[in-house]
């Protein structure tokens, strides 16, 4: 039996589920916005401390990461990546996921050949490149500086 396109096109819109962009945005945001909002009350709470600014900025990017990595380990945190989307992937935290997922879901091969191997293998690529720009960027700013200022 032939189906014409405007009625294949009516059936997939039929059968497709409806978009939550506008929901999946806001959850998103609002989830993102908690995470910077605890990254605040960390640098504050670093600061009473008695740190000075860079080191309580520095302290408050430590414990998000070391906070990502545990519930990552947990769990916790593949599940609310599930519901929030790219509000738990923006922040510093997305990366400590990034790193200690592959991590975890190695770990059964071992410490050197699962975890050790697997654990860069989302992250590894960004570190690379990151750090090549950085380099090449460098570079040209080593030569540029003399004529620029």
């Amino acid at each position: 039996m032939k189906t014409r396109k405007d009625e294949y096109t009516r059936m997939v819109q039929k059968a497709s589920p409806n978009s939550r962009l506008v929901k999946n945005c806001r959850w998103a945001f609002v989830v993102g916005g908690s995470i910077c909002v605890v990254g605040e009350i960390l640098y504050e709470f670093y600061v009473n401390m008695n740190f000075i600014n860079s080191d309580a900025r520095l302290m408050a990017s430590i414990t998000l990461v070391g906070l990502s990595a545990l519930f990552t380990a947990l769990g916790w945190y593949g599940r609310l990546a599930k519901k929030a989307g790219a509000g738990t992937l923006v922040p510093i935290t997305g990366f400590a996921n990034a790193v200690v997922s592959p991590a975890m879901e190695f770990r059964a091969e071992g410490f050197i050949t699962g975890v050790g191997a697997k654990m860069f293998i989302i992250a590894g690529p960004v570190i690379v490149y990151g750090v090549l720009a950085a380099m090449v960027y460098g570079i040209i700013l080593h030569f540029i500086m003399p004529y620029v200022g």
